[in-house]
């Protein structure tokens, strides 16, 4: 079972008979259904009980890969991969570990999967933390890789750092002693959705905007549209100003603006980095997902959503994302 925190970490168990973590979970008793194998093994391993209504990743594990003697291996596995579901503080609170198996348990960022677990069960719980993101059903895995890979799958996303950025967000302009360093805009499309940028060789999610050059002369909305145009190739009508994050250490401001998509033109490179980025439409809530903004990211998600309201503009259902690769004709979301 897959379980994550607010934050969109991953909860790790860390057990006795073997130097590599896993998932909650375990193997399934004679004639025990697999949902109900999962159910009653977290209840056992973490002392609650919860709902197991929803799979993530059906994996085919052939026998050469599996750890174990050979007498074991054949015909090799099947993994089913199930939701668990995103745990407040009361919930991690009532987690209780067994006497034994069970050393410890902790929730760790997505990227550091492959470091803690064997290469075959790291592949498989990306592979279905991305399959949740997406929202397209259930990925079939072989070896821990999808046969049909989606978009997250094919950038890899999730495999480096998410952009780590928990500062406090307010609503109102930037005080004028702070210096403003990033503007970002959360661009809205007709459906609700908005862009989010994939880098090609790391897969690290961001928001169309960067930091401001002197031909802005000092104009956030300039350094907004010019770094829209040149990460995006994109263009976008007159915005509404959200708020700032402040960091807290140094006299920054980072500025954050929605507003309507208006036209996507064909990708070309980025001048500063030489990456041509992949364009991808999320939800708000699964492009939050993608990066590691901490709990003052719901004070941002509420901003945008009443801008969008603002905007009139609807709020999107939850859907797959959508890649954009080409020049795109807004009209047609």
């Amino acid at each position: 079972m897959l379980i994550t925190d607010e934050r969109g970490r991953i909860l790790v168990q860390h057990v006795d008979y073997r130097t590599t973590c896993l998932l909650p979970g375990g193997a399934v008793d004679e004639n025990e259904p697999p949902a109900q194998g999962a159910r009653r093994e977290v209840c056992e391993e973490l002392g609650v009980t919860t709902t197991v209504d929803r799979g993530l990743a059906v994996d085919w594990v052939s026998a050469d890969s599996l750890n174990a003697p050979a007498s074991m291996r054949f015909p090799g596995e099947i993994l089913h991969v199930y939701d668990g579901g995103t745990w407040d503080d009361e919930q991690i609170a009532a987690i209780r570990l067994p006497d034994r198996e069970i050393t410890s348990i902790e929730f760790v960022e997505p990227a550091r999967l492959p470091d803690l677990m064997s290469p075959g069960d790291a592949r498989r719980a990306l592979s279905a933390l991305r399959a949740r993101i997406n929202a397209a059903g259930p990925a079939l895995l072989e070896n821990g890789l999808p046969i049909a890979p989606t978009v997250l799958d094919r950038a890899d996303a999730l495999r480096t750092a998410r952009a780590r950025h928990h500062l406090p967000f307010y609503i109102g302009p930037a005080p004028e002693q702070l210096s403003v360093v990033q503007v970002w805009g959360w661009l809205l499309g007709p459906d609700g959705r908005v862009l989010v940028l994939l880098e090609p060789d790391t897969g690290a999610a961001l928001l169309p905007g960067g930091a401001p050059e002197l031909p802005d002369r000092g104009d956030p909305l300039a350094t907004l549209r010019r770094e829209v145009r040149e990460e995006a190739a994109a263009e976008f009508d007159e915005p509404l100003f959200l708020g700032h994050l402040r960091d807290t250490d140094k006299p920054y401001a980072r500025l954050r603006y929605a507003a309507p998509l208006t036209r996507l033109g064909a990708p070309s490179a980025d001048p500063a980095t030489g990456r041509t980025h992949i364009r991808v439409l999320a939800t708000p809530e699964q492009a939050l997902e993608l990066f590691d903004w901490g709990l003052p990211a719901a004070d941002q998600l509420a901003a945008v959503h009443q801008a969008r309201a603002r905007l009139g503009i609807p709020r999107a259902a939850r859907q797959p994302l959508t890649e954009l690769p080409d020049a795109t004709d807004l009209t047609t979301l």
